[in-house]
């Protein structure tokens, strides 16, 4: 797929068949704060602002149906998506290995993975927060994939980096008592820490031997192109989905 403007296409070595975006704040209909691709029912925009924004999606995105949106909490909660929910699931990743099956995590300064193997018959999205990372969401979720791991690839979406991220020694513990690496991800300022979300998933993807590719922004510093929680408070969500082709 090539780039769609104004969004972001992963820039990886996904089969032909892996179809994959991550939306940004341009190009939609909502007014200040949510200006102007919110694509949240949550954050308090106008609902029907928010549902011509999904509707756009689907029109210029060609997607096969509409996404299998998440009731996202971060938590460790990982599902398979068979057939469409009647309600919204509370879950922060979900994954099939359906073709048509659109999968979709919406953030704002978390992180958005994404994931597919090298047959391309299985892919995965996750809503990766400190939390969710912290709870092992990430393993969870490559681990829903029955081959080898190793055949597993992801790519990053855009969160907040490690120069704006600041959190407390709670977080920093939360990673050590399950990975005595990840100190290395955290920079210590004082009291304070700023921790790496990027380096910290890569951290539990080599483990598993699942290459990473992405990584590149910053939520909270690309002002004018993505929503940052940390940044505003109230504020749109992007988009980050994926999909197998119906069709090869």
């Amino acid at each position: 797929m090539t780039d769609l403007y104004p969004w972001i296409c992963p820039k990886w070595p996904a089969p032909q068949n892996i179809h994959a975006l991550c939306t940004t704040r341009l190009g939609g209909v909502s007014g200040d704060p949510f200006d102007s691709f919110n694509l949240a029912l949550h954050v308090g925009d106008n609902e029907q602002n928010v549902n011509a924004n999904r509707k756009l999606l689907i029109e210029l995105a060609q997607l096969p149906q509409s996404p299998q949106w998440l009731s996202q909490t971060h938590s460790d909660i990982v599902i398979e998506v068979t057939q469409r929910f009647k309600s919204t699931p509370e879950a922060d990743a979900s994954y099939t290995f359906q073709r048509g099956r659109v999968l979709a995590v919406m953030t704002a300064d978390c992180l958005p993975i994404l994931l597919c193997n090298r047959q391309g018959n299985w892919v995965a999205a996750v809503h990766a927060g400190w939390r969710g990372l912290a709870a092992g969401i990430l393993i969870k979720a490559v681990k829903a994939y029955t081959g080898d791991s190793k055949d597993v690839m992801a790519w990053f979406g855009p969160a907040i980096s490690q120069t704006a991220f600041e959190v407390g020694e709670d977080v920093l513990s939360a990673f050590l008592s399950n990975w005595s690496s990840a100190k290395q991800h955290f920079l210590s300022k004082g009291a304070k820490y700023h921790a790496d979300l990027y380096g910290l998933a890569r951290m539990q993807l080599q483990s598993l031997g699942v290459e990473a590719f992405g990584g590149q922004h910053c939520t909270y510093h690309e002002k004018e192109r993505f929503y940052s929680y940390r940044r505003d408070g109230e504020t749109g969500r992007m988009a980050s989905l994926i999909w197998i082709a119906q069709e090869n």
